[in-house]
């Protein structure tokens, strides 16, 4: 039996599912217009792929030992949450095999796609010879990443430090960024996230990741949000506001200045020009390094460069990244100067993990994929497709507020007005419940919870984009 969705404009519910067979009972002209309102829900582009079937625990078992077991500060999306057992490219099966769109590469993590054979044939094959050893012994999977890695970054950005996630690597660019400047402040920009340990905790500026714990050291700056930020799209003149933190701030000297050229977890929001080299030149005068955040934006995502930094044209002191780095692979790394490097030497830095053999031979398949799909160009014609169409929406629904981003990491901003650009909370939730129950999965995120996060695999098509596209148009016409 196919399953349906009753549109809203019929039922006057939210997304009622029926079979075939209900409609029997129903009255001719009722059934007539449901089949006009199927006929009209965008189609999904086909896709030459089956899943094996899925035999495992259903979602109701799933969640209810989650709940049980599992941190209870974990969320889901959707107010049924997904059981996904399967993923292949840019598509992702549920237990029952009904395919979805997947428009959020589990947070700008899956940037070749999902299993993508090459990245899997890399890591099995790895495996097979050898899962661990440790950086005490030679093996030349670590040694060829890190030689790859530096070849895509600018300067003297030649010494790789690996780790396991974001978080530890930015927690480590700070740590390096104290060691070699002798000074404690670090700047960092509200709004913007860095991970949730202790030093990460403090350089992150939204609340909702703040827990009440010591968290010495750290002054944020003003947001240069070119959506609702005093000044616009004039870089230079929040950045004036670090100027200020150091003056009265600090003693005049810092350690360093953290940020991401776009804001992920902050609403897909990309820094205003003219920020960041004005920036970078009022640090470096203190005598404090830059850190460019890549988690999210690096590995080809933005389309028009590599990294998202390269945009602004600066060129960083130290790189952090993770996320699109490995695919899915819990890796990630930090890329700075020889001269920065040495200051872990002066003491005993280990980690166990951080270059692991199978990690960093899947990491080096993800970049020869990027290069031989050709994926950053594909995110700049895609991207810059999807965000013209998805701009052809705002004009046409008040709704939405903004459209922003660059390549393959977009977002769009929903407000309940556009003048007040009041946050528009629960209609962005209600939108993603009815966007999945069309086959579109994305993301959420922004201070107030009403951006949407569109940060696919990199393999996305024009076609995913139109599907992706409709169906939000489909479902803002239908409240």
């Amino acid at each position: 039996m196919q399953r349906i969705i009753i549109p809203k404009a019929f039922s006057g519910r939210k997304a009622l599912i029926f079979t075939r067979r209900s409609l029997s009972s129903l009255p001719q002209q009722s059934q007539s217009s449901l089949q006009h309102n199927e006929a009209s829900l965008p189609k999904m582009p086909p896709f030459d792929y089956t899943p094996p079937p899925y035999t495992g625990p259903s979602a109701e078992e799933i969640f209810k030992k989650r709940k049980e077991y599992l941190n209870p500060a974990i969320f889901h999306f959707y107010k049924d949450p997904l059981n996904l057992v399967d993923g292949k490219m840019q598509y992702l099966f549920d237990e029952k095999g009904r395919r979805y769109l997947d428009a959020f590469g589990g947070i700008a993590t899956v940037c070749c796609g999902h299993c993508h054979p090459d990245v899997v044939d890399a890591i099995v094959n790895q495996t097979k010879r050898l899962q661990h050893s440790t950086v005490l012994y030679l093996n030349h999977a670590i040694a060829d990443f890190a030689e790859a890695l530096v070849s895509k970054l600018p300067g003297d950005l030649k010494v790789v430090f690996f780790t396991n996630s974001g978080t530890e690597a930015n927690e480590l660019a700070i740590l390096m960024s104290r060691l070699y400047t002798g000074c404690h402040d670090i700047i960092s920009i509200r709004n913007g996230y860095h991970g949730n340990a202790a030093g990460t905790m403090g350089a992150t500026a939204q609340s909702n990741y703040k827990f009440n714990i010591v968290q010495t050291g750290v002054h944020h700056a003003l947001n240069p949000d070119q959506y609702r930020g005093v000044f616009g799209s004039d870089g230079p003149k929040y950045a004036r506001d670090v100027e200020d933190l150091i003056s009265y701030g600090t003693s005049g000297r810092v350690a360093g200045f953290i940020a991401e050229a776009i804001q992920g977890v902050g609403g897909i929001l990309e820094l205003a020009p003219g920020y960041l080299p004005s920036v970078y030149s009022t640090i470096r005068k203190a005598g404090g390094l830059c850190i460019a955040d890549e988690v999210q934006s690096g590995f080809a995502r933005t389309g028009s460069h590599f990294w998202g930094f390269e945009a602004h044209g600066v060129v960083p002191d130290i790189v952090t990244m993770a996320k699109g780095i490995g695919n899915g692979i819990p890796l990630g790394a930090v890329v700075t100067t020889p001269e920065i490097a040495k200051v872990l030497t002066h003491r005993s830095y280990f980690n166990t993990f951080g270059g692991n053999p199978v990690c960093t031979a899947g990491g080096l398949a993800v970049l020869k994929v990027i290069e031989k799909e050709k994926l950053q160009e594909n995110a700049f014609k895609v991207g810059s497709y999807l965000k013209e169409r998805l701009t052809s929406l705002k004009e046409k629904y008040d709704i939405i507020g903004d459209v922003r981003g660059r390549g393959l990491m977009l977002g769009v901003e929903l407000v309940q007005d556009r003048e007040l650009k009041t946050p528009a909370k629960s209609e962005t939730i209600r939108i993603m419940d009815e966007m999945k129950e069309i086959g579109v999965l994305i993301g959420k995120g922004g201070f107030h919870g009403n951006v949407f996060r569109i940060t696919p695999p990199l393999c996305f098509t024009k076609e995913d984009a139109d599907f992706l596209v409709d169906a939000m148009d489909y479902t803002i016409s239908k409240m």
